[in-house]
């Protein structure tokens, strides 16, 4: 089983993609980050985000999709953008089949180190460590998203609770309007 982490972005996206291992490990199938050009129009980048998903779901299968639930403090252009961003990455994984978690980011802070605020540096290290890496995952985008990825093996590490918590848009899915 694999589960992809994924920190969303417009311009700069992180991913990873893990196996879960023993004792609160995993190893490190894929990372990287998926960029955009700031200067094409928004539509354009997020169709192509759009299609580097899909071609990630594609070619690993992962059976979650765990994405960083956005949250605004400052920057609300910025932030619309990272929401648009997560949507399109939550719409493609569930049309994929995937099951999709959302965590906050002091979720993931705490589940890797053990403190909701724990800086980036902290994370980084803690990723390293659970994934046995030589070096430190770099830019913090991919380390983000390895660690959103860790946080949802530490909450369901076994894959039990998959068949619990359907998207609610499971239920309505043979209306037709």
């Amino acid at each position: 089983m694999f589960v992809m982490g994924v920190d969303p972005g417009l311009t700069r996206c992180g991913f990873a993609v893990l196996q879960p291992g023993r004792a609160r490990t995993a190893n490190a199938v894929a990372m990287g980050l998926i960029r955009t050009d700031p200067e094409r129009q928004a539509p354009v980048r997020l169709a192509e985000l759009q299609r580097e998903i899909r071609d990630l779901i594609e070619e690993f299968t992962p059976k979650i999709v765990a994405v960083e639930r956005v949250f605004i403090q400052r920057n609300t252009t910025t932030g619309i953008r990272v929401a648009q961003a997560a949507g399109v990455i939550i719409t493609e994984a569930a049309a994929m089949g995937c099951h999709v978690r959302e965590y906050s980011p002091n979720e993931v802070k705490a589940a890797v180190t053990g403190d909701g605020r724990a800086d980036k540096e902290m994370v980084q290290t803690m990723v390293q460590q659970m994934l046995g890496l030589t070096e430190t995952v770099k830019p913090a985008d991919v380390s983000d998203a390895a660690a959103i990825a860790l946080c949802h093996l530490a909450f369901d590490p076994t894959g039990a609770l998959l068949g619990q918590r359907e998207l609610a848009g499971n239920a309505m899915s043979g209306v037709r309007r």
